[in-house]
């Protein structure tokens, strides 16, 4: 009996745990990383919460050529629900509302959306990793990131 009422206790107190970080900004992604996969690179940089928003840009390339560039920014509403805004190449912004929270990962979707439909970022240990993707899961890309520092 005193064995299921600790599981039931540690069970809601992790569902709590989860709960209370809905809505916030996820400061784990702060940092700048980076990503090299022989001359091929990407950084994305995000800065602090501060304001309710974040601030995030992000590169590709290959060698010395940039591929693209990104404007984002993850903003909590005042009804406390978080969105990714994502201007790719300086066009408009695509709204993406967090549709999943936890710790250390969060999942932003938009179905409407040509591609991607969904974009997920967590960590693993010290590594940011980062995947867009359809609604379903196909057409996936993945990333790894590395912080930039030491």
């Amino acid at each position: 009996m005193r064995k299921h009422i600790s599981i039931i206790a540690a069970g809601l107190l992790l569902a709590l745990s989860a709960q209370a970080r809905a809505g916030e900004l996820p400061d784990w992604l702060t940092g700048e990383w980076l990503q090299n996969a022989g001359d091929r690179w990407s950084e994305e940089v995000w800065t602090l919460p501060r304001g309710g928003t974040m601030i995030g840009v992000g590169r590709t390339g290959r060698g010395e050529s940039l591929r693209g560039w990104e404007v984002m920014r993850i903003v909590r509403a005042a009804d406390g629900s978080l969105a990714l805004h994502a201007a790719p190449d300086g066009g408009s912004a695509t709204i993406f509302p967090a549709v999943e929270q936890g710790v250390r990962d969060v999942t932003f979707a938009n179905p409407g959306h040509d591609y991607p439909q969904r974009i997920r970022y967590w960590r693993e240990g010290r590594l940011l990793m980062a995947e867009t993707s359809k609604m379903d899961g196909s057409g996936a890309q993945n990333w790894t990131y590395s912080p930039a520092g030491p």
